[in-house]
């Protein structure tokens, strides 16, 4: 996995045919701004972008570049049960890291757990696939809820 800057970014871009946009710039420099642990939607990135003075890109173009940049390895996709997906950078080793998500109050808890990788790695050149991406989320109620949910 790669550490995308806007350099690497525009020569992977333009060795899809495609080119390096202020826009699509601009939304990977919020990504490798964003601190680490936290993940925003398409909406979440729309108003970030807003009280910065940079609401010239339109939610439809967000989606578009949202998806591009997952396709391409460059973030993550992820489903942590709230009914619309997020996104974070990919980071590589030692960054890389898998999601633990309550399914009543969606808390989400990132933890490391090189075996992961490493699985799908090897299954990955074993079928002779290029990895972009090895996630795993773990669906679960946290104690709080746990708790909760028990009768008196």
């Amino acid at each position: 996995m790669t550490v995308y800057t806007a350099g690497s970014l525009k020569a992977e871009l333009h060795d899809r045919g495609w080119r390096l946009t202020p826009q699509r710039e601009t939304i990977l420099h919020v990504f490798q701004e964003l601190p680490e642990g936290e993940h925003l939607s398409a909406e979440d990135l729309y108003h970030q972008l807003e009280t910065k003075d940079q609401a010239n890109i339109s939610l439809s173009t967000i989606y578009r570049t949202l998806k591009l940049m997952a396709r391409m390895g460059i973030l993550r996709e992820l489903e942590l049960g709230e009914g619309h997906k997020h996104y974070e950078l990919n980071q590589p080793y030692p960054h890389h890291h898998h999601h633990l998500i309550c399914t009543r109050c969606n808390k989400t808890i990132e933890f490391k757990n090189d075996s992961i990788l490493k699985i799908g790695s090897k299954t990955a050149e074993k079928e002779g696939y290029h990895l972009l991406d090895c996630q795993l989320a773990i669906h679960a109620v946290c104690p709080t809820c746990q708790r909760a949910l028990m009768p008196l």
